[in-house]
C-alpha cells in the first residue's frame, strides 16, 4: 500500500507519453542525455591536474640594513626637500 507497483509506473508512462506527445517526450529525453553527459564531463575536467604554473614573488627589498640605518629615503622626506631630485648638498 501507497507503493508503485511495475504496472502503475507503465501506466504512468504510457499517459505521459500520449499528453506530451512522442516528438516532445524524445527531445526530453534528448536533453536530459545531453546534460548528464556534460555534467560527466566538467566531472572529467575538475580530476585533471591544473597546467598553468604559479611563478615567485621575488622577495622584498630591506627597508634597514643591519645596524638599523635606512637604506633609502621615505617619501615624506623627499617631499620635504621641495625637489626629488636634489639633495640637499645641491643646492
Amino acid at each position: 500500500m501507497g507503493g508503485f507497483s511495475p504496472i502503475h509506473l507503465l501506466v504512468l508512462a504510457v499517459v505521459a507519453i500520449l499528453l506530451l506527445g512522442g516528438g516532445r517526450f524524445s527531445s526530453l529525453m534528448g536533453d536530459v542525455a545531453k546534460g548528464v553527459k556534460n555534467f560527466k564531463k566538467g566531472m572529467a575536467e575538475e580530476d585533471r591536474p591544473a597546467s598553468t604554473r604559479i611563478e615567485a614573488k621575488t622577495a622584498a627589498e630591506p627597508a634597514f640594513d643591519r645596524d638599523g640605518d635606512p637604506l633609502r629615503e621615505r617619501a615624506g622626506e623627499r617631499s620635504a626637500l621641495g625637489d626629488t631630485d636634489r639633495t640637499r648638498d645641491d643646492r
